[in-house]
């Protein structure tokens, strides 16, 4: 029996888990130029739930267009919204050092954050 509850536990642990975690933060306008597509206004997805990203995955640039699934997991002072939201890359990190694995539109972030200011834990997977 002690078995089987320990084995709950860890398929629960496990099957909330589905992506990477990484870091996020909000970054805003101007967004143009972008190393995806420069001053294109039509790069940009609807409702502007788009991202730029760090070095671990930009991949020389093939990350333009990709597309996340993001949840925000946790933060200082509770910042996270229930559900999910889908971003689409359209930049490369405009700051250096990056201060997170994904800088999100301002729009992206009040989506999935109560405080625009925080730094955020967020689990994402490639949609």
């Amino acid at each position: 029996m002690r078995h089987l509850v320990i084995m709950a536990i860890v398929f629960g642990l496990i099957s909330r888990v589905l992506g990477d975690i990484c870091t996020a933060a909000s970054y805003g306008p101007p967004y143009m130029p972008t190393r995806c597509n420069g001053n294109q206004q039509e790069q940009f997805p609807p409702g502007n739930l788009f991202v730029a990203v760090s070095e671990g995955l930009w991949d020389n640039g093939a990350a333009c267009g990709r597309r996340y699934r993001l949840r925000c997991l946790s933060g200082n002072n509770k910042p996270c919204k229930d559900g999910t939201i889908d971003v689409e890359v359209v930049d490369y990190c405009p700051q250096s050092p990056c201060p997170s694995t994904l800088l999100m539109s301002s729009n992206a972030f009040a989506a999935i954050s109560h405080s625009p200011k925080a730094k955020i834990n967020v689990e994402y997977i490639q949609i």
